[in-house]
């Protein structure tokens, strides 16, 4: 397989087959956590299309060689849903879907939350919210010091954005104008104890990342074609990172989870799994037969 580097600006992506990998990375978060017995379902299959759109249409990377030393890095910082982040993994390539199943399980490289090292494509280990903004900052000053073109892209979650560390983070990477980091704030308004506005209100979340310097896009974070255009624009960005704020549905394509915050760290029992996959398998057909 040859590197994946699409160049955004320069090619068209075939919405369909992004779509379908969604609705897959779906299907295998489902089957995980069943599995499992124990995980995060809401953001992981909120945040789908995002990853799908990441790396089958923005990231440029190799899934036959992870340590390519030209691949773009991406840095998972809500590491609880790491699910989603396993499951486009091994759609991408990166690993057989079939240790997909070893999720939580004791001795498997299918942790709780990313482990660097344990799995091919992982590049920070995450826990603790609000270290993965760091993180991402000290790679991207990294890559404008050795003077590379890679970007790095971190992904958040809304309810993270309640500690000081990573505004900290945030009014770094603009006074070094990071052109090369993209910041992705999957914004469900929902965290374990309630929705955003309940426990921490982030509002005017938009202008005060303007007021910190950074380039702010605001998209549908479940449309694939707005996605990809906020990648596009974040591409073309110079001279300040940019933040693409993604309102998303948390458990997005499952009627029952979508939007409740119950669902943030619960996994489904089978009988609730069979009713997820048969809503997602439904979808899948008339998304093949478009």
């Amino acid at each position: 397989m040859k590197p994946i580097d699409p160049g955004l600006a320069e090619i068209k992506t075939d919405m369909k087959r992004l779509a379908i990998a969604a609705n897959s990375i779906r299907q295998d978060i489902i089957r995980m956590l069943v599995e499992s017995k124990s995980g995060h379902p809401a953001g992981s299959l909120g945040m789908a299309d995002v990853f799908a759109a990441l790396y089958f249409g923005a990231l440029r990377h190799d899934p036959t060689n992870p340590s390519w030393d030209a691949r773009d890095r991406v840095v998972l910082s809500n590491g609880h849903i790491c699910p989603v982040l396993y499951a486009t993994l091994a759609e991408a390539g990166y690993f057989p879907k079939a240790q997909l199943i070893s999720l939580r399980k004791l001795g498997s490289p299918l942790q709780g939350h990313p482990h660097k090292g344990a799995l091919p494509g992982i590049e920070n280990s995450s826990g603790p919210l609000g270290q993965g903004i760091s993180q991402a900052v000290g790679m991207a000053l990294v890559g404008k010091r050795e003077k590379k073109d890679w970007r790095v892209y971190a992904l958040l979650g809304d309810g993270e954005l309640d500690e000081g560390q990573v505004w900290e983070a945030f009014l770094l990477a603009s006074k070094y104008k990071l052109d090369n980091l993209v910041a992705i704030i999957d914004r469900n308004n929902i965290q374990i104890d309630g929705t955003s506005d309940e426990v921490l209100p982030l509002e005017p979340l938009a202008d005060k990342f303007s007021s910190f310097g950074w380039n702010v896009i605001v998209i549908d974070g479940n449309n694939l074609n707005a996605i990809l255009h906020a990648f596009g624009m974040a591409q073309s960005c110079t001279d300040k990172p940019s933040v693409i704020i993604a309102n998303t549905i948390s458990g997005k394509g499952v009627s029952f989870m979508e939007k409740k915050f119950g669902w943030h760290g619960k996994s489904p029992n089978k009988d609730e799994g069979d009713l997820a996959l048969k809503e997602l398998a439904e979808e899948m057909k008339k998304l093949e037969a478009i």
